[in-house]
């Protein structure tokens, strides 16, 4: 029976496995956002300037503040795991190579998230 079906019906269903363009999707929207954060970050920071570190923690400590300091920093952290993900993917071939780096970058992505977010959150409810 099989040498009958055309080589296109031999490959139907065999190929991607359809999580490209949410990966796509994925890294556009955090880059779209970190365009958007990284101007308020900057003006942030350099109205900062020159403040000690008790101003620095108050400005921190406003709700708006920390909230959209940690939305920066998952949205950093998210778009850099995504983008490392795709260079290494395009860029090494061993299997077991590439398996240990894509998991060594998810954790210290994740680590990075948790630890800069908690701190935020100390900072926010005064605990520094």
């Amino acid at each position: 029976m099989n040498r009958y079906r055309t080589p296109l019906k031999n490959v139907r269903g065999l190929g991607a496995a359809k999580t490209g363009t949410e990966h796509f999707v994925h890294q556009r929207l955090t880059a779209t956002a970190l365009v958007v954060l990284s101007i308020w970050f900057l003006v942030f920071v350099l109205g900062l300037l020159g403040a000690d570190y008790v101003t620095a923690t108050a400005a921190i400590a406003k709700p708006w503040n920390a909230v959209l300091v940690v939305g920066f920093l998952v949205a950093m952290f998210w778009h850099a795991q995504l983008g490392l993900q795709i260079v290494l993917e395009d860029y090494i071939h061993n299997s077991l190579l590439a398996l240990a780096l894509q998991t060594t970058v998810k954790f210290v992505a994740v680590l990075g998230a948790i630890v800069s977010v908690f701190a935020v959150v100390r900072i926010a409810l005064g605990a520094a």
